[in-house]
């Protein structure tokens, strides 16, 4: 087994020990923001699956075994919890791999649809995602598990990751493209919109100009952060802040790209990113 010994710590005791985030590339770094600003006494080890994004087009098998090698790379760095940050991986491998795991996990697609069955006043909800996860109709069950009168409509729109990936959050293009997608779903009589992919709140502003005053947005990654913070005080494992090191809250891995992941990650999160370390994901 690879272990990066230089850089795993050691802890006093678990409620000192990070939490373990982990998405397809750097959308999951809108999670890690959330958890950043509500959660501020927590560590973080943070893995970007950066070499094999997108995550949305691959099988469900692949989806898988990606969790799984990360999952293994993220216990060799003692983390205490683990948040799957994305949506795809959320939908296709939970199941699958919280029945292996003796430390809590959760995702981010139950907290967004709790959050959704609790604004809906016309029990007509809209989800926007990318095609494996709108192709899971895993938002649609979870939703409906709650509430089966809420009518869920999913809207595929892949061309938003590589956008926001490009940098381009305040584009005419994306404002274009957000237009296109989002006509079908406005004529469906919604009054909420989940941002079914971690990348989307990055173009929160774009889509809530489109969408209009009348419709409620939820952000999955805030209501992620909201309910790791729930689970942690449950679980007594919430971090008191007493022994962190603030040069030493995060660190960031990477399967490759590191530098760019770096450059992304200090352009959104509220914490200095000096160092996103690449791995080989396939040692694990």
């Amino acid at each position: 087994m690879h272990i990066i010994e230089e850089e795993t710590e050691h802890y006093a005791s678990a409620k000192d020990a990070p939490i373990g985030i982990f998405d397809s590339g750097v959308g999951g770094l809108t999670v890690a923001r959330e958890i950043m600003r509500n959660l501020p006494n927590e560590r973080m080890v943070y893995f970007g699956d950066t070499a094999r994004v997108p995550y949305g087009s691959k099988s469900q098998e692949n989806i898988i075994r990606f969790s799984r090698q990360i999952i293994h790379f993220l216990r060799t760095q003692e983390v205490k919890a683990i948040v799957i940050a994305c949506n795809t991986a959320s939908a296709l491998a939970l199941d699958a791999v919280e029945q292996e795991l003796d430390i809590p996990i959760i995702g981010v697609i139950r907290p967004g649809t709790r959050m959704a069955v609790t604004v809906t006043r016309n029990k007509r909800v809209g989800v926007i995602g990318t095609e494996s996860t709108i192709r899971s109709r895993m938002y649609d069950r979870c939703i409906q598990e709650q509430d089966p009168e809420i009518v869920v409509f999913g809207k595929a729109c892949p061309l938003f990751v590589p956008l926001v990936e490009e940098g381009w959050l305040k584009d005419p293009v994306t404002e274009e493209v957000a237009q296109r997608y989002l006509v079908e779903l406005l004529r469906k009589d919604i009054d909420t919109l989940i941002l079914g992919c971690t990348h989307y709140p990055l173009i929160r502003s774009t889509v809530a100009k489109i969408a209009g005053e009348g419709i409620h947005l939820v952000n999955p990654a805030y209501e992620t952060a909201q309910e790791l913070g729930r689970l942690l005080a449950r679980e007594h494992l919430a971090n008191t802040g007493e022994h962190n090191v603030e040069s030493r809250m995060h660190r960031f891995y990477v399967s490759d790209a590191a530098e760019k992941f770096g450059e992304f990650a200090n352009s959104i999160l509220p914490y200095d990113v000096k160092r996103a370390r690449k791995i080989d994901i396939e040692d694990y």
